[in-house]
């Protein structure tokens, strides 16, 4: 029985989505891939079933999210605050800490068979911090990786180290969900109310903040632009849009 590797990665932008509604959405797409490659597995005739790979971009409003090994101390805003803040609190099943999401922020969320690309999740965690590397050095950041410390951050090593970049994901019979958070015109008060991936002694950083600018909307569809560009190149893909 030969499976063939299927690169192309079918692309939605899902715009400002609320974070449960795009849970949903992922989940959706997770267990389809997952049912199908068990039926394949299943199959006695031969006839195997190439499996589908998405990429959601999403904005989502204002929204912390603990990831399952997460510690709730690090929630630092009670049920009052989040209300004056216009937040809300999610439990979630990726992997990492808490972080935050919201506006201003490109949120992508890989839902691929790694079997279409290597059964690898060290390797994925590794590439998908790749392509945040590539994409903020197009704008004269130096991106890096933090021993022990998923994500990408800027002067790692030093006294004002900060993150850029969050990422946190889920596998499933080599099925990915969750994903990266790169904070580009975000409002970095609302790290202010968590300890960021639980790391105390670090800070949070945007492209905004870096170079002293804000990004226009359409600066920010470039960026995205560029995030899909540097996932194909790093990861050997092809995009296929499933916008209308």
């Amino acid at each position: 029985m030969t499976i063939t590797q299927n690169k192309t990665v079918q692309f939605q932008d899902l715009g400002i989505t609320d974070y449960m509604d795009a849970f949903a959405k992922q989940e959706q797409l997770m267990k389809s891939i997952i049912d199908l490659k068990t039926k394949n597995r299943d199959r006695t005739d031969g006839n195997i079933e190439e499996t589908p790979n998405y990429f959601l971009f999403v904005e989502h409003p204002h929204v912390y999210t603990l990831g399952k090994s997460g510690d709730e101390h690090n929630m630092l805003a009670n049920e009052h605050k989040l209300k004056e803040i216009d937040a809300t609190f999610v439990k979630t099943n990726r992997g990492g800490d808490i972080t935050y999401h919201g506006f201003g922020q490109i949120v992508g969320y890989p839902i691929v068979d790694l079997d279409n690309f290597k059964s690898d999740i060290h390797l994925y965690m590794r590439n998908l911090e790749e392509v945040i590397i590539r994409v903020i050095a197009e704008y004269g950041l130096k991106g890096e990786r933090s021993e022990g410390e998923t994500g990408v951050w800027l002067d790692v090593g030093r006294p004002y180290a900060r993150k850029i970049c969050a990422l946190g994901v889920k596998t499933s019979k080599w099925v990915t969900m969750h994903g990266f958070a790169l904070n580009v015109n975000t409002d970095l008060r609302y790290f202010e109310y968590i300890i960021p991936c639980g790391i105390k002694d670090k800070a949070v950083t945007s492209l905004a903040r870096e170079l002293e600018r804000n990004f226009t909307e359409e600066e920010t569809a470039e960026v995205k632009e560029k995030i899909k560009k540097h996932f194909i190149d790093v990861f050997g893909a092809r995009f296929e849009s499933l916008n209308k």
